[in-house]
């Protein structure tokens, strides 16, 4: 089977925030050729380590998100590698870049200079605050595009300070919305021949997902804060069991329809204080809502957790129709039985580590994982003789 992207061909220019762009490229089939500058990406450089061992070609995030593209060294601020460059950009469908706003037309490699030749062509930059706008030549990190695109308004404790998502959560969103805008105007550049400039903020990106907070503010002057560790109703939360944690909702959802599920589950286990749950102020969402329908509700259900396995939980739970799950860790996810029937999770050809594949099936043109990332300079040669230069 071909791939859904094959017969594309694809520069990326940049580092972090859109080298996973172009590897969502590159295992739906298209060529992507990998970029770099002499001395190779710093990504390169960046723990974690396969083996806990530094080195150019073993770290763990350069290695996942450039699996499956050729790698070339151009240096971009010399004549005869912005040459090159042109030359490639005259084969391609589309450049990934992320440098700074004002780098790519001092080098003569702005959109305007290789569409000159090639007007079919797609430049897509991903960069911290966008090409315009008083911040646009601020470099940023993804903590810093997390505070200013106000997620860290949202993550942590109700009156304690901000704490950061796990993961480089700003990054991811501005490679996933700069890979969805690099296809519609691929789109449009095969209807009709024009390619364009794609522009992606990631501060713009992070602010996304912030749901209905600008909503709340701008309809009810209502400022959202920090919710996470605390409930907003009686019958909901986190709760610590025998080797991990679960996640609860058995109120506040579908008129109440599984409370009394809930509490069925409980008087059948002899919990203690069952009673207590009884009764028409369950169903009254100003009672569900306060301190102390609150503390009845965790400390019988969080008692009855305390000493049972979150596999346990869940098998009753289902059995009973009360809405619970397990809270899985990185070592659950691995063994996941779901994941597993899907092969969702794959083999890294050069650590031989496991890797999230694609969280998407196409029948007819699968995704596919397609080789390690490239060594530092590994297909130079090759890639320049394809256009008749000589490194």
């Amino acid at each position: 089977m071909t791939g859904a992207l094959e017969g594309l061909r694809v520069l990326d220019l940049s580092g972090a925030l859109g080298n996973y762009c172009g590897k969502m490229f590159a295992e739906l089939g298209a060529d992507v050729i990998l970029v770099e500058p002499p001395g190779g990406s710093p990504l390169r450089a960046e723990p974690p380590f396969a083996g806990d061992e530094p080195g150019p070609d073993n770290g763990l995030t350069f290695g996942y998100v450039n699996t499956g593209k050729r790698g070339i060294v151009l240096d971009l601020d010399t004549p005869e590698g912005a040459a090159a460059l042109r030359e490639l950009a005259g084969t391609a469908d589309l450049v990934i870049e992320s440098d700074r706003p004002g780098l790519a037309t001092a080098r003569g490699l702005a959109w305007a200079d290789l569409a000159a030749r090639n007007p079919a062509l797609v430049m897509t930059s991903i960069t911290p605050f966008g090409q315009t706008g008083p911040y646009a030549a601020y470099e940023a990190d993804d903590l810093l595009l997390e505070a200013l695109g106000g997620f860290l308004s949202l993550a942590g404790y109700p009156g304690g300070p901000p704490v950061r998502p796990a993961g480089e959560q700003a990054v991811a969103a501005g490679n996933l919305f700069g890979a969805v805008a690099s296809m519609i105007a691929l789109t449009s550049a095969e209807l009709t021949g024009r390619g364009q400039h794609v522009d992606v903020s990631v501060q713009e990106s992070v602010v996304l997902a912030l749901e209905n907070a600008v909503q709340f503010y701008d309809l009810e002057g209502t400022v959202r804060g920090r919710g996470s560790g605390q409930a907003a109703r009686a019958g909901s939360g986190v709760f610590a069991c025998a080797d991990g944690d679960v996640y609860i909702l058995a109120a506040g959802i579908g008129g109440n329809r599984f409370w009394p599920n809930f509490v069925a589950w409980m008087e059948a286990e002899g919990v203690a204080e069952t009673e207590l749950l009884q009764g028409e102020r369950w169903n009254e969402r100003a009672y569900v809502a306060s301190a102390e329908a609150k503390e009845i509700f965790n400390r019988i259900f969080g008692g009855f957790v305390a000493g049972r396995t979150k596999a346990e939980l869940y098998a009753e739970a289902q059995r009973r129709r009360v809405p619970l799950c397990p809270v899985s860790t990185a070592a659950d996810i691995v063994v996941s039985r779901q994941l597993g029937h899907r092969d969702y999770l794959v083999e890294h050809a050069g650590f031989g580590a496991l890797m999230p594949g694609a969280p998407y099936r196409l029948s007819a043109t699968p995704w596919r994982t397609t080789g390690r990332a490239p060594r530092l300079g590994e297909h130079t040669d090759a890639v320049l003789r394809e256009i008749g230069v000589t490194a």
